[in-house]
């Protein structure tokens, strides 16, 4: 959704773009090529990491909670948890930095990095030629957002064109907000929309009837329904797409570093156990890239 959240910051981002250098999509990306790319495959993160980042010793990272598995407070704590907490952790270990995460609001999040406030941002944020124009990104994780409704589907719910004519609550600046939208714009009859704040609230109005279903990405409906019988997942994902860790295009050191980090991890194991501790394994990459969305 959200957190794909996946064009969640579209408005931000409308702003932040203007400024910003376009990017092309590709697995490579910006990374290095030729020679540069040969000398730095031989080195470690640690060893990739800018200078800057070494003498401060601390690697920055903000998140938008309200998205679990991928973000959230440990339950009567303030601590965050989940997939991206505990990614971000092992990538500051990789880079040999401490980790300082912050929770922001999702809209907020790309501003804060191109300020320099934040070093990157891990908050299932989808890596979409839009957002490539503010932000580069070390893609991480791939899903697509599915339909969620109340347990038994009561409106006989099958496939997106189903929702025409009918109340549905999508979380605002979501990449599932704009799937929704998409399909709108083919109806016949309109559906009627109303957006929330993150997935949870979302539900809130499928529990109270103001609306018939939602479109949350995978891992976090499934997490939903493994928590509570009240939802039905459908099985159809749409707009699958791999989420990214964003840093600012000004950054292109620490980007390469955290994208070799990132394949430490996966080569080692240690990605897809963090992966498979929260149940969303099957959305693991095969290996770093770098501004591989569409």
């Amino acid at each position: 959704m959200n957190h794909s959240r996946s064009l969640r910051c579209l408005a931000a981002l409308a702003v932040a773009a203007l400024s910003a250098t376009a990017c092309g999509r590709s697995g490579q990306g910006d990374a290095p090529s030729g020679a540069e790319s040969q000398a730095a495959s031989g080195r470690t993160a640690a060893e990739l990491l800018p200078a800057e980042y070494r003498q401060k010793g601390v690697l920055r990272v903000a998140t938008a909670v309200g998205y679990p598995p991928m973000e959230m407070y440990e339950p009567g704590t303030t601590r965050l948890t989940g997939v991206d907490p505990d990614l971000a952790k092992a990538l500051a270990g990789r880079l040999k930095l401490k980790l300082e995460l912050t929770n922001a609001a999702f809209d907020g999040l790309i501003p804060g990095l191109e300020s320099g406030r934040f070093d990157l941002v891990m908050s299932s944020m989808t890596d979409s030629a839009q957002r490539r124009k503010a932000v580069d990104f070390v893609d991480y994780f791939r899903t697509g957002g599915v339909i969620m409704t109340k347990q038994g589907n009561p409106q006989g719910i099958k496939s997106l064109a189903d929702l025409c004519g009918k109340t549905v609550v999508l979380a605002k600046g979501s990449s599932n907000l704009h799937i929704g939208e998409e399909q709108n714009a083919k109806c016949q009859e309109k559906m009627r929309i109303s957006q929330s704040e993150d997935a949870p609230t979302g539900l809130l109005q499928l529990d109270s009837g103001r609306a018939v279903a939602t479109i949350v990405d995978y891992p976090v409906a499934k997490m939903f329904t493994k928590k509570s019988s009240a939802y039905e997942v459908l099985p159809e994902q749409y707009g699958t797409a791999p989420w990214g860790i964003a840093s600012a295009k000004s950054q292109g050191g620490l980007r390469d570093a955290v994208r070799k980090a990132l394949q430490e991890l996966i080569d080692n194991g240690g990605y897809k156990k963090i992966l498979g501790t929260w149940g969303v394994g099957d959305s693991a990459v095969p290996e770093a890239t770098v501004n591989d969305g569409q």
